[in-house]
């Protein structure tokens, strides 16, 4: 909690994840894969202009169009096929409603979501996490390096060790997992960077 207490006293409450509904959330959990925050906005903002941020509406319509309109995102015509298989398991599943996911238990559901195509553990926590509300921590990028960094564990480690790390040493809390992974990913923005970090300005140096 040391590393916790620090980024939060230095950055304060983050807010994340942006997204005005839960299916909002997921797409952009979906669209994040190898892309930065800014694209995936401008995408989302696509997806908004042309009322397609419905799982029916966006269902309906062809994946070329739906390809197009998230090209700000990168690897567009990917991530429209894996936009679409997510949806197929909402429709089919849900009726394309979040709501109706809210009674099942979060292990099922984490692993029916890695069942669908083009989703990871990342993806489908994260979906777990900022759109269900289901205290699931997130394992990125930025997690990996700011703990490697500190000596927490070796970076190759693989996901699921990563995430017992969190799930072993901290109560199981949906908003403290929320507000955690949100200021690792904001002093790996920052100071954390894959090359010339910023170590000593950054507020974990000496952590």
């Amino acid at each position: 909690m040391g590393i916790y207490r620090k980024l939060y006293a230095d950055f304060g409450p983050q807010h994340w994840w942006p997204g005005d509904t839960p299916f909002e959330v997921a797409v952009g959990a979906i669209l994040t894969q190898n892309t930065n925050w800014d694209n995936v906005e401008r995408a989302i903002g696509n997806l908004r202009s042309k009322r397609l941020l419905s799982a029916r509406k966006m269902h309906a319509v062809p994946d070329s169009e739906l390809a197009e309109t998230i090209r700000p995102a990168g690897y567009f015509n990917v991530k429209a096929r894996r936009l679409k298989a997510f949806l197929e398991f909402l429709m089919e599943g849900y009726r394309g409603s979040f709501k109706r996911m809210e009674g099942e238990d979060t292990s099922s559901l984490r692993e029916k979501l890695l069942g669908v195509n083009g989703i990871g553990p990342e993806t489908a926590d994260s979906i777990l996490l900022y759109a269900l509300q289901r205290p699931v921590f997130v394992i990125d990028a930025y997690t990996k390096r700011v703990l490697s960094r500190h000596g927490i564990m070796e970076h190759e480690e693989p996901y699921e060790v990563f995430q017992g790390h969190f799930h072993s040493s901290l109560k199981p809390d949906m908003q403290l997992y929320n507000e955690y992974h949100a200021l690792l990913v904001r002093v790996g923005k920052i100071y954390c960077r894959p090359r010339k970090p910023l170590c000593g300005s950054c507020p974990l140096d000496g952590v």
